[in-house]
Order: C-alpha cells, then sequence, then structure tokens
C-alpha cells in the first residue's frame, strides 16, 4: 500500500490514472491531472510543485486569487479556474487564471474577454449542464452550438473544449458518454476544441473511457480539507 503522505496519495492517484487509460487503450500522457486545493494553505500548492504537479485548481474567486498571490510565481504553473464564475468577478479570475473552466453564458465569456485587454490569450472551456435542473452549472446542450461560436468569436480568449461535472445519485459513464457527444458538436464550430474537462476522485475512470482529457481531483491527493472553523 502506497504510504499516506502527499507524495504517496499523488503517486496512488497517478497510477490508477494511468491503469485507467491503458485499460481503454489510452496513453497516460493524453490526460491532464489537475489538482483541486480548495480550503487548503498556499503552502500545499508550493509542496505540490516541488512534487511535480504543474496544473493547480480552485473554484471560488476571492480564495482563487488570495491564493495565487500567496504561492507567487512557481516556474510553469497553470492555473485553473474550476468554478462557477460571476460576470462581476470576472476581472479578478482572468487575472490570475491560465484556464478557465466553467464558461457557460455569453455574458461571462465577454466579461472575460474585455478583462483581458494587454493579456496573454486565456483558454477557457464551455460548461454543459448534464441535468434537468436549469440552476445546475453549465449552458444547455441545445445552446451549446450558439455559445461555442460566441467564445470563438472573442478576441482574447481560446475555446479549448467543454466541462462538466456528473450529476448526482446517477451513474457516470452515460454522463460523460453524452458529453463526449456534446464535445464532438463543439469540435464541429471549433475543431481544435479537442479538450475534455470530466472526472474527480469517484469517478476519474468513467470519465477516461469516455475520453476526458483533463481530470479534477481534489481530497484523494490533497487529504481532508482543514477545518474552517
Amino acid at each position: 500500500m502506497t504510504e499516506d503522505t502527499l507524495a504517496g496519495r499523488l503517486a496512488d492517484i497517478d497510477a490508477r490514472v494511468a491503469h485507467a487509460a491503458r485499460a481503454v487503450g489510452r496513453s497516460p500522457a493524453e490526460i491532464t491531472r489537475i489538482v483541486v486545493t480548495k480550503f487548503h494553505p498556499a503552502s500545499l500548492v508550493s509542496e505540490l510543485h516541488r512534487l511535480g504537479v504543474r496544473d493547480v485548481g480552485e473554484n471560488r474567486q476571492q480564495e482563487f486569487s488570495a491564493k495565487v498571490g500567496d504561492v507567487g510565481p512557481l516556474e510553469g504553473l497553470r492555473w485553473h479556474f474550476v468554478g462557477q464564475a460571476q460576470t462581476k468577478k470576472a476581472r479578478a479570475i482572468r487575472a490570475s487564471a491560465a484556464v478557465v473552466h466553467s464558461v457557460d453564458r455569453a455574458k461571462l465569456a465577454d466579461a472575460l474577454d474585455r478583462a483581458g485587454d494587454g493579456m496573454p490569450p486565456l483558454d477557457v472551456l464551455l460548461q454543459v449542464n448534464l441535468t434537468d435542473d436549469v440552476g445546475r452549472g453549465g449552458v444547455a446542450p441545445d445552446e451549446l452550438e450558439g455559445l461555442a461560436e460566441h467564445v470563438a468569436g472573442c478576441g482574447t480568449l481560446v475555446l479549448r473544449g467543454v466541462m462538466a461535472v456528473a450529476p448526482l445519485g446517477q451513474e457516470a459513464a452515460p454522463a460523460f458518454d453524452a458529453l463526449a457527444g456534446y464535445a464532438e458538436r463543439v469540435r464541429r464550430v471549433v475543431p481544435d476544441a479537442t479538450w475534455m474537462s470530466a472526472g474527480m476522485t469517484a469517478d476519474f475512470a468513467e470519465a477516461i473511457a469516455a475520453g476526458a482529457t483533463h481530470l479534477r481531483i481534489g481530497s484523494a491527493i490533497t487529504g481532508p480539507r482543514p477545518d474552517r472553523g
């Protein structure tokens, strides 16, 4: 059994990801593992970087911005914003993110685009709602191509693909298979939009089988979230 340390948990997840990829005839090199560090201190990000991690995710703007500032520049580190984004916080997100996974409406895309004046291009993914609950984050599938066309017209954004979260209480595999179909629809609009961000600790094997290129793994690597009280 792998030792229960940060390095051990990281190695264990990477081994499981590699096994899941090979089981469906894929190369582990095709898959980017993003470590989501929600509620953990900036020092953990620095430690992860020392262990070779180069992709880190956060899902709340205030914590995200503060942590990026606390960590400071680290060679090769890419910050992914993976949570629901408010339009009014687009500028703050844009200031820190290399990738935003959760673009689900034209207003948000426009806000991120406006905030990018004089900045490097921003990689973005379209978050798709895989449920019938309109209150959940994500664009409705029947609006997907329209949003893809809109984002493709934003001068400082680069549309990379799609993102989704599997519905709670349902089998993940059919949901991720559906997402793969939505990804294909986006590629008909933007052929280079080949990324598929899907899969967390409990369902990354199903996501890999469906074609996920980016996984969002949290506590299985970072350990339990610190007590916030």
